[in-house]
């Protein structure tokens, strides 16, 4: 991806930001045949948005990813809400050139960075192959992904980075896939049952001297704690065992390197 071109698109999105006909009410998408609804993305963004997580943590023989874990709801019911509008967001200021440790240093908010990034990576994939990023073949959206992750620098004021977006994306892809199914995403706990992680807390004590033995159980999230009938003590979950033993054919682990640039394609997929 040509990081000059892109900022140029970024730049004069994100100057249309500004005008009332880009602000105005907007219908919303339809989330399928789900019994949920976008409240923030267009039908175009949403279509966008699919796309990516599902290349970002895609499904394969380890079982379902972001897209069928409703990824894609998680972020547009976060970015319908406070985190959507930056309300715990300093941007008053100064903005310019920046460190990686300094964290986000824009004026915009979490929605408006979305929609500019969101109509500029379009305007890049239309330009460039003729298709929007949902009708790209696998492979050239992994492209274009790669080149948001790439494009990095100072910029001017008027102008986002691509890879300030794509981190958005890439973070909040993470946290749809792997937060309590309340929150909208992680649709059956799949992210949960990949790693292994069994949810609301439950008593172990009976387990603190049983060492290197997998704890391999079916997870909890808050809403299955307030449902009647499951069983719990004192609080505390009573996780059963898992019906399907979890599968663990993913490559170990790897030490982390801070000084060793992200790769988004060994992401919590390949990572965990």
């Amino acid at each position: 991806m040509d990081r000059r071109r892109f900022l140029t698109i970024l730049s004069s999105t994100v100057a249309a930001l500004g005008s009332a006909n880009v602000l105005a009410v907007h219908k919303v998408a339809a989330l399928g045949t789900m019994k949920k609804a976008y409240t923030f993305f267009t039908q175009a963004e949403s279509a966008f948005v699919e796309a990516a997580v599902a290349r970002i943590i895609p499904a394969d023989d380890l079982g379902p990813g972001a897209l069928e874990a409703d990824a894609s709801y998680f972020i547009d019911q976060q970015l319908t809400g406070d985190y959507g509008a930056g309300a715990r967001f300093y941007n008053q200021g100064p903005f310019g050139a920046t460190t990686p440790y300094q964290g986000y240093q824009l004026p915009l908010s979490p929605r408006d960075l979305y929609r500019a990034g969101i109509a500029a990576t379009g305007r890049y994939c239309r330009e460039t192959y003729g298709k929007d990023f949902a009708q790209l073949e696998p492979a050239q959206q992994d492209e274009v992904l790669q080149g948001l992750q790439g494009v990095a620098g100072d910029v001017a004021l008027e102008e986002v980075p691509g890879a300030t977006f794509f981190g958005h994306l890439l973070t909040d892809t993470k946290d749809g896939f792997f937060a309590d199914p309340a929150y909208g995403g992680n649709k059956d706990m799949v992210g949960w049952k990949l790693v292994g992680f069994p949810g609301v807390p439950a008593e172990y004590t009976e387990l603190i001297e049983r060492h290197n033995e997998s704890y391999d159980v079916e997870p909890v999230d808050l809403g299955g704690m307030q449902h009647a009938g499951l069983q719990h003590d004192h609080l505390h979950a009573v996780h059963r065992p898992a019906a399907v033993p979890r599968r663990t054919t993913a490559p170990a682990p790897r030490p982390v390197d801070p000084d060793e640039p992200y790769d988004w394609k060994s992401g919590p997929r390949f990572s965990v």
